[in-house]
């Protein structure tokens, strides 16, 4: 497993519910989740080590909002 970093666009709960079946169902993902607190509403995600970033900005993106890879 490992941990992917994100910084997002989601700001409420109600867009958080919107990504989450996607979320929720993709098979590489063990966990995630958005710090709606946190200035750049960071998505957080525990995944299998083959999920790359790419795949999760595609999948973000594909529901509306901004995706981006915070660096270290």
């Amino acid at each position: 497993m490992h941990i992917l970093i994100f910084k997002t666009n989601i700001t409420s709960r109600r867009k958080v519910k919107e990504v989450s079946p996607r979320m929720n169902h993709h098979p590489l993902i063990a966990d995630w989740s958005i710090d709606l607190e946190d200035i750049d509403n960071v998505l957080r995600i525990e995944a299998k080590n083959t999920l790359v970033e790419k795949e999760v900005i595609s999948l973000i993106e594909g529901c509306g909002y901004v995706c981006e890879e915070l660096p270290d």
